[in-house]
């Protein structure tokens, strides 16, 4: 997607789970994005262009129902195998020194990539997402119990009924008050309507999603011994303040800030403010990282 200041060319890096498109600008501490489901690396078209001026900013396009090019047939799509293609991306590339930044499901992951392969990172950003008990929260489980038991099918059914624009707004007002227009629409939508390959991949996900792997990387939080920013949209209707204030409290070295006139998709909503909030949070504490 054409946006002032952000790339027009995509690029990809080979990795053994398969082909991974990913938007790079910038130069500088590279921070990294990580979207959730049924989205892209998009959803941060609005974030990178002002970090860009300061810093070298990466979003892949996970193989979470919104990415472009499937993944290899017998690729580790589980919450625990997403999070080893996140750290195999950061080696592929060389990344070192990284602010990790999630959102939604991509919070999930972050959360997995601190517990199990925290080797590459210096800072962590979390904004709304899920968390411990709440992977998936209660009314999004009917996601994983459908791929669980309908496999394909009850994800070539989501497909289907999200070809309608009004079905697609009305999942989208639910994680974001802003409106989105077609074009961004379209850019999220579109790899999962067209792509029999994505929708292998997103069942593959959605039939393993667990709270186990967020309950497990909860257990490590004490020992990552970097800053941490959590900030959370005030107007969630899914993910609840409560999961805010227990990861500020289990992290040794976090800071909280409430998010006004957002949901769950801070990105979206307060694409302006979170970038501020990155920004003064990477240079506050770029003298303690590590080199």
């Amino acid at each position: 997607m054409k946006r002032s200041g952000t790339p027009d060319e995509i690029k990809e890096v080979r990795l053994e789970q398969g082909t991974v498109c990913y938007r790079e600008t910038g130069e500088g501490p590279t921070i990294v994005f990580i979207h959730g489901i049924l989205v892209n690396s998009a959803l941060w078209r609005e974030v990178i262009p002002s970090l860009a001026q300061h810093f070298r900013c990466i979003a892949p396009d996970l193989p979470l129902g919104g990415h472009r090019v499937p993944l290899n047939q017998h690729a580790d799509l589980s919450p625990g195998g997403v999070a080893q293609l996140v750290s195999d991306l950061l080696e592929t590339l060389d990344l070192r020194d990284v602010t990790l930044v999630g959102n939604d499901t991509g919070g999930a992951i972050c959360q997995i990539v601190v517990a199990k392969h925290p080797e590459r990172l210096s800072r962590l950003v979390l904004t709304n997402c899920d968390a411990y008990e709440a992977f998936f929260p209660l009314f999004l489980r009917p996601f994983h119990y459908g791929a669980k038991f309908f496999d394909r099918r009850f994800v070539d059914a989501l497909s289907w009924t999200l070809r309608a624009r009004f079905a697609q707004r009305i999942l989208m007002w639910t994680v974001a008050k802003r409106r989105m227009d077609a074009t961004v629409l379209d850019a999220y939508m579109e790899p999962l309507i067209r792509e029999p390959g994505v929708r292998r991949d997103l069942t593959k996900f959605l039939s393993k999603v667990s709270n186990r792997y967020t309950l497990d990387a909860a257990h490590t939080f004490g020992s990552f011994d970097h800053p941490v920013l959590i900030a959370w949209g005030e107007n969630d209707f899914f993910f609840s303040p409560k999961l805010a204030r227990r990861l500020q409290r289990d992290f040794p070295d976090a800071t909280l800030h409430f998010v006004p006139n957002s949901r769950a998709f801070v990105p979206e909503d307060r694409p302006e403010r979170l970038a501020e909030s990155i920004r003064d949070f990477v240079q506050s504490h770029q003298n303690g990282s590590e080199g």
